[in-house]
């Protein structure tokens, strides 16, 4: 078995989906949770400069999307052909657009300009990202892509409690019922449940 390090902050969001994979897989890893302060020194050892990164016998990879659809395939959470992975990537994009919506007020630094683009956003883009999202998961039966369990599943459960906290909607589940179906389907699976109550508390 290869030896394989993943690195990420002691956070969920982007590098959660990436850790549950490898557990889901049955591989050993070294899970190593870089302390912001420390990044900066860390930087430099990175393709881009940015995290997660995952380390496969010394040879470095990066790009959370890329990781988690190498770690889908490798798994057998991937299409069964080209067009079912068009499926799964296509659902998964449509998610990397709405993260990176509900992301943006954030970086506003001016505090009122923060809450103003987070009152537009509320009204404007996000009801729409969760409309969609309730329609995909019921269309799948529970599932973002094919009616069964696939790698775009565990970047939405990855990430899901980070969206919360973007959208200001603790309660996100509740409001959205079927979107506990693919965190019980993957939180449920032994090894991954295995992984999720031994391994550290991160943020979100």
């Amino acid at each position: 078995m290869p030896k394989v390090s993943f690195y990420y902050f002691q956070l969920k969001s982007l590098g959660e989906s990436q850790r549950m994979l490898l557990a889901y897989g049955g591989q050993e890893f070294e899970d190593i949770r870089i302390e912001f302060e420390k990044f900066s020194e860390f930087k430099p050892e990175t393709p881009f400069g940015q995290l997660p990164m995952l380390v496969i016998d010394g040879k470095k990879y990066a790009q959370s999307s890329a990781i988690a659809r190498y770690l889908g395939r490798k798994y057998g959470l991937a299409g069964k052909d080209i067009e079912e992975d068009f499926e799964i990537d296509q659902v998964v994009d449509f998610f990397t657009d709405f993260r990176l919506s509900s992301s943006a007020p954030m970086y506003e630094k001016d505090e009122a300009l923060r809450a103003k683009k987070f009152a537009e956003l509320s009204e404007t883009k996000f009801p729409f990202y969760l409309q969609k999202l309730n329609e995909i998961l019921t269309k799948n039966n529970g599932f973002l892509a094919l009616g069964r369990l696939t790698w775009a599943d565990f970047v939405f459960v990855g990430f899901f409690d980070c969206l919360k906290m973007l959208l200001r909607m603790p309660d996100l589940e509740e409001k959205y019922p079927i979107f506990k179906k693919p965190i019980e389907a993957v939180k449920n699976i032994p090894k991954v449940k295995a992984f999720i109550d031994s391994a550290p508390k991160p943020e979100v």
